[in-house]
């Protein structure tokens, strides 16, 4: 089984899982975002991507869809062998949803005060038994 790795500074998660979805606010807009990922042996495959509207050099590219509020689109990108992202106190954290259940990065950690840390988060695929 194919698993998420999550590492914010010294602190560490592993999660057996095969796909989760990033969720976030944009920081100027106020806008919601989320993206898709399968975890497979090359590294995480975008499947799809969502944005609740436009504006800040965000706009949904051509052929999205508008379904429920949302553009929906696929990016076509090779598999990324992990994914850093910034984390800052002027934004809520990342939102890491598995399942349809979303809970911010740092509930995920050890430690859950990391939530509002600025260390940049990496996720990388992981396998299930390490």
């Amino acid at each position: 089984m194919t698993g998420l790795c999550l590492a914010v500074g010294a602190l560490t998660a592993k999660l057996a899982i095969s796909s989760f979805t990033l969720a976030w606010t944009h920081s100027v807009e106020h806008i919601g975002w989320q993206e898709d990922y399968a975890i497979t042996p090359a590294g995480f495959v975008l499947t799809e991507s969502r944005v609740q509207g436009s504006g800040a050099g965000m706009d949904p590219p051509a052929g999205a869809v508008l379904r429920g509020g949302w553009w929906h689109y696929r990016p076509n990108l090779p598999p990324l062998p992990k994914l850093t992202l910034a984390r800052s106190h002027a934004v809520p954290d990342w939102r890491l949803c598995i399942d349809g259940a979303c809970r911010p990065l740092g509930a995920y950690l050890p430690d859950d005060s990391a939530d509002t840390d600025e260390t940049p988060a990496v996720l990388t695929p992981c396998a299930a038994g390490r």
